[in-house]
């Protein structure tokens, strides 16, 4: 069976929580793809904690996740100031200006577009490679923003609740070589596995799990 794809919008970082406890991650998940910002690797620790350690699912920090625009909450963090945040992650794999928007991560539409189908590109490679590995661990979970996601999905009408999801999978388009797009696989949800959480709350949180980070750039080699 092919990769499933779970796009998840981040979650909100204070107020109100869901109603209800979300459901565990499923076991199924191969890779966690995470935009870098504060607020998504956040979401990522607080929804998937429990599947990313040295047995589970890898995570893996991704640059072109980066929310589109040049605004200053839009815009991510040196890289010493995350590995002050998040001192259990290893953030080798991103350069010192992964945040300016200039050249790949400048904000105009052209861009941002290319930008997009290279991640879609990328995640094409990744589900064909987890099926030809066989495991049982195929699918991936991409956490990323609101208006980045219109473009990966290539869906001006996508407009997810904070920490909703919607299901995808990927498939080749004009040819091996072309383009590849996310078809829509299941129905929209409006809270995934990650769910709204504090600030506060996160940041005194101790980890309880040994996460199971690599550079991007590793697992593109594997």
């Amino acid at each position: 069976m092919p990769s499933t794809i779970y796009l998840i919008r981040h979650a909100e970082s204070a107020h109100n929580p869901p109603p209800s406890q979300p459901p565990s991650p499923p076991s199924s998940v191969a890779v966690i793809l995470t935009s870098p910002l504060t607020r998504t690797i956040q979401t990522t620790l607080a929804g998937f904690g429990a599947i990313l350690d040295s047995r589970g699912a890898k995570l893996v920090l991704d640059p072109d996740l980066q929310e589109r625009s040049d605004l200053p909450c839009d815009t991510g963090s040196e890289v010493e100031e995350l590995r002050a945040k998040f001192p259990e992650l290893e953030f080798g794999g991103l350069g010192e200006g992964w945040f300016v928007k200039e050249g790949p991560y400048a904000a105009d539409d052209e861009t941002v577009r290319k930008r997009a189908a290279g991640v879609r590109r990328r995640l094409k490679e990744l589900a064909d490679r987890l099926g030809a590995e066989g495991g049982e661990r195929k699918d991936i979970v991409v956490v990323t923003h609101g208006v980045f996601m219109k473009f990966l999905a290539e869906d001006e009408g996508i407009d997810l609740p904070k920490a909703g999801w919607k299901a995808y999978r990927i498939e080749g388009r004009d040819g091996e070589d072309g383009p590849v797009i996310m078809s829509v696989f299941g129905i929209e949800y409006p809270y995934p596995y990650a769910c709204s959480v504090l600030d506060r709350q996160l940041a005194e949180q101790e980890p309880a799990y040994v996460l199971g980070t690599i550079r991007r750039e590793d697992w593109e080699r594997r």
